[in-house]
């Protein structure tokens, strides 16, 4: 299966799942749309991706992977719009189109954030899984990747490090929560949901995603003076004008490319272990690293 195959399918699979899902609420139709305006606006699905992936290494895909993909995809979705908001990012344009706050309103696209948070947990401890300590393992590892040990912690961080001068290690521990912690979680997630537990196994799955996720990020930096805003969907040079520290502002673009194949290189040898049945974890690496969008 190519990596364009596999992508269909992933996002197939659990765009079908997040719809039977977030059935209409009539008191809140205006909400609902604004959900599934942020879920289906053409997202690429690389996290649902990677947790289908880790899920076929293993031979096995269940609800419950589904469950955890759609879960991640909803806490995604949600993140993106919080972070466009006037008061975070302030950006108006998001995969070529406008915001939600832009196509909504401000009061609107921060209701639907939130109700997208919840959603995702709503959907893991609704499923039809019939094994509850895994149900709570999910959730768990969702709350932490999401919370203020994660995801939310990296914003915090992002937004003070505006107009700073910060070294190497304090922008990988920002991007390590902001970005990694999701990532980590949809690869962990996956191997949960198949019921995977064997910490060698688990390790290895670490070292990737420690790895993509970073890389998924200096690519990020990279891609934003490198590419153009039709190519982007979103403005280019984002992050320079709003002072943001990057890698390529602190390392150069050409080291900060250097360290995105570094850090392609570790994922890859992170797997190997796993042989053939790691071909879409490997394609996935290769196409974080060599993404233009």
């Amino acid at each position: 299966m190519t990596l364009d195959d596999f992508s269909q399918f992933a996002r197939r699979r659990v765009d079908h799942y997040l719809t039977q899902h977030l059935d209409q609420y009539a008191p809140a139709a205006h909400l609902q749309e604004a959900m599934a305006y942020s879920l289906f606006n053409g997202g690429k699905r690389v996290r649902p991706m990677l947790t289908y992936a880790v899920a076929s290494l293993f031979d096995e895909i269940n609800e419950l992977t589904d469950a955890s993909a759609a879960a991640i995809e909803s806490i995604h979705a949600y993140s993106l719009i919080h972070d466009d908001l006037p008061a975070m990012d302030d950006d108006d344009l998001r995969r070529g189109k406008p915001t939600c706050h832009v196509q909504y309103d401000e009061a609107t696209a921060i209701l639907a954030g939130d109700a997208l948070q919840t959603f995702a947990f709503e959907l893991l401890s609704h499923s039809q899984h019939t094994n509850a300590n895994v149900q709570l393992q999910l959730i768990q590892e969702l709350i932490h990747a999401s919370g203020r040990h994660g995801m939310v912690t990296g914003q915090m961080i992002d937004l003070i490090s505006v107009g700073q001068n910060i070294d190497k290690d304090a922008l990988q521990q920002m991007h390590q929560h902001k970005t990694g912690a999701l990532i980590r979680a949809s690869i962990r997630m996956g191997a949960i949901s198949v019921g995977i537990q064997n910490s060698e196994k688990m390790q290895q799955l670490d070292q990737y995603a420690n790895a993509i996720g970073l890389a998924f990020q200096v690519q990020d930096d990279i891609i934003d003076i490198t590419s153009d805003t039709k190519t982007l969907g979103k403005n280019q040079f984002s992050d320079e004008q709003a002072n943001k520290p990057t890698y390529p502002k602190l390392l150069g673009l050409k080291e900060a490319q250097a360290f995105a194949n570094s850090l392609h290189q570790q994922a890859l040898n992170a797997i190997s272990p796993f042989g053939k049945s790691a071909q879409p974890l490997v394609e996935l690496a290769n196409y974080i690293i060599g993404r233009n969008h």
